[in-house]
């Protein structure tokens, strides 16, 4: 499958941050889905399921953390892969012990984000 067949759903309560990853990914012939709350998160995932989750760690009214774990805990979401961003210094670790299939650090480049997405196909 191309990548102009895969769906990203980017995951992030900054409004700069969700509009320049959703263009970056766009421009590179995804599709791109956006939440900026847990619940969104949910709401879209009743309609829609993407290739891959990019989840930031930290949102307004929710933890990244708490999403991942219920995330794998359904059925229905457990075999989405989820790519957890954070600058928390010990984020990897809780990410992926959350149930998170990958990490990246912030700040990243656009390159190295693109890199490790493309990684999950």
């Amino acid at each position: 499958m191309s990548q102009r067949e895969k769906t990203i759903l980017v995951v992030n309560d900054e409004p700069d941050i969700l509009l320049i990853l959703e263009a970056v990914f766009t421009y590179d012939g995804y599709r791109v889905l956006t939440a900026s709350t847990g619940e969104r998160l949910f709401s879209l995932l009743a309609r829609e399921r993407p290739d891959l989750i990019l989840l930031d760690m930290l949102l307004s009214g929710a933890d990244g953390r708490e999403l991942t774990r219920k995330l794998k805990g359904q059925e229905t979401t457990a075999r989405i892969p989820v790519l957890m961003i954070s600058a928390h210094p010990r984020a990897e670790q809780e990410a992926l012990a959350a149930g998170a299939d990958g990490f990246l650090a912030k700040p990243f480049s656009l390159k190295e984000i693109l890199g490790r997405v493309e990684t999950y196909w």
